[in-house]
């Protein structure tokens, strides 16, 4: 296999936007690939992320689509012939920006289309005419239903994250995009893992294609250290910080499992000094984009957010990913801790474990096949509360009193803070308060109401019934009401 991209057998654009970009040695992905794609044939490739899969399907794409390439100014020259469809707005602006740098000697034409943002800016750029088209399911087919996008001349179509894709639930989405496009036609499908549903869709919309596996499905990058520490909800925030001051780490992405936990916890990070952003799927497409920029720039230290961020955002050198919440789905677990450790650098991936998370660590371990240690972190090294609580700093500052040791007893300081209550509660007189002596009395029936008590109603019934000749004295008599209507007769 061709290890250098010098000895690939690009066309000279491209060649001169790959050297500027400063690539020379192709990842195992790029090597395998790139060859196969080149042939057009169908091509499912798995491979963890930041591997460069990105180059791995878009080079030899550009390089097949020259063919096409003119410099008409008209929209009908410039067809949609390739299609790269994501699961998140920030990986499809992503691999939109890395194909508009290697097809930055071209003239072909490339564009972006995702949710979030207005649809107007993007109408005119692809009534201009596009070649290349990278676009999120759901911003595509509002396109394809506005007469946007017209996608019956489409030789390529990238299905890039499919198993995010799936996880999303944008399989009805999918199908109804691949509907609109032509049966013959290359299709790229690029997963970290292979699922069995991945499968099913790769059976389904491929052709004979050849499978491309660089490492074993849903394996973690060996770049990247893993550790599990074990720490109760109220102590992570602690062990967070704590391993950022051990290890010198200067940025890192924390992941949680909620989009409110994940404001929460980047307002509680803010308010104890460090610059913190949050990214998830509450926050406008602005507000996301201008979080990744900063995080990108080093004004941000920590970007705290859900697994939207989990997949394919490529941010070099990102030293250090904190799983703040295990994740509920164990191959999410891989596309975190993907985030760091890329393209062969050293990283640390950070799991900390509630004691209500082990079940979905045993998951994790059955995922990648590897036994994890979940170990202890020492927070009283760091001048933090261990699990023991705060007993032994009372203990310390109690000697330093010359207390007995049975005085310093946490329940005997409860008891003592106990009896003193007690005393200031003992001290304290309610006012008296003034009462009728009238209320006071117990009841007294009168006499004369005893006399004037009425028969009981049961007495007088029977009084009448047996002044009624004829009638038993236990049959009740009819009751007489008042008729609303006379009688006709």
């Amino acid at each position: 296999m061709t290890a250098s991209f010098s000895n690939l057998s690009l066309a000279e654009p491209l060649a001169r936007a790959v050297a500027e970009m400063g690539y020379e040695s192709m990842t195992p992905i790029q090597a395998q690939a790139i060859p196969v794609v080149l042939t057009g044939k169908d091509v499912m490739g798995a491979a963890q992320t930041g591997t460069g899969k990105t180059a791995a399907f878009s080079l030899p794409l550009l390089q097949r689509l020259l063919k096409h390439e003119n410099s008409s100014t008209s929209p009908a020259r410039h067809p949609v012939r390739a299609l790269v469809l994501l699961p998140t707005r920030e990986l499809a602006d992503q691999v939109a920006q890395q194909i508009k740098l290697y097809a930055k000697y071209t003239q072909m034409r490339s564009a972006v289309v995702f949710g979030g943002m207005d649809m107007k800016p993007q109408t005119l750029e692809l009534k201009k005419g596009v070649e290349i088209l990278v676009a999120t399911p759901g911003r595509l087919l509002d396109h394809i239903e506005a007469k946007n996008a017209v996608l019956n001349q489409v030789e390529y179509v990238v299905l890039d994250e499919a198993d995010r894709m799936l996880d999303i639930g944008f399989l009805p989405d999918l199908q109804r995009i691949l509907s609109f496009l032509p049966k013959q036609r290359t299709t790229l499908l690029f997963s970290a893992t292979f699922s069995p549903e991945i499968k099913r869709l790769a059976n389904s919309y491929l052709q004979d294609p050849i499978t491309i596996e660089v490492a074993r499905p849903n394996e973690t990058a060996s770049t990247v250290e893993q550790r599990f520490y074990a720490a109760q909800d109220e102590d992570k925030r602690r062990v967070v910080k704590a391993v950022l001051n051990q290890r010198d780490i200067k940025q890192a992405f924390i992941f949680v499992n909620s989009k409110l936990g994940c404001g929460r916890l980047a307002r509680s990070l803010e308010r104890e000094g460090l610059k913190t952003a949050a990214l998830h799927g509450d926050k406008s497409q602005d507000e996301r984009l201008k979080a990744l920029e900063a995080f990108k720039k080093g004004e941000v230290d920590l970007l705290v957010c859900t697994d939207v961020a989990a997949r394919g955002l490529d941010i070099k050198d990102v030293p250090a990913v904190f799983n703040f919440d295990v994740p509920f789905n164990a191959e999410d677990y891989v596309h975190r801790i993907g985030r760091t450790g890329r393209a062969g650098a050293s990283g640390l991936a950070v799991t900390l474990v509630s004691p209500s998370d082990m079940r979905l660590v045993a998951d994790i371990e059955k995922l990648i096949k590897n036994k994890l240690d979940v170990e202890a972190f020492p927070l009283d090294s760091e001048g933090s509360r261990n699990h023991l609580g705060d007993g032994r700093r009372d203990e310390r500052r109690a000697e330093g009193r010359g207390e007995r040791r049975d005085e310093r007893r946490p329940e005997r300081g409860f008891e003592r803070r106990r009896e003193e209550e007690g005393d200031r509660r003992s001290s304290f007189r309610p006012p008296q308060v003034s009462r009728d002596p009238f209320f006071e009395k117990p009841y007294e029936a009168e006499a004369s109401s005893l006399a004037q008590t009425a028969p009981a109603s049961w007495e007088a019934t029977a009084k009448s019934v047996a002044a009624r000749p004829g009638l038993s004295a236990n049959i009740k008599p009819k009751r007489k009401v008042a008729a609303l209507f006379k009688s006709g007769g």
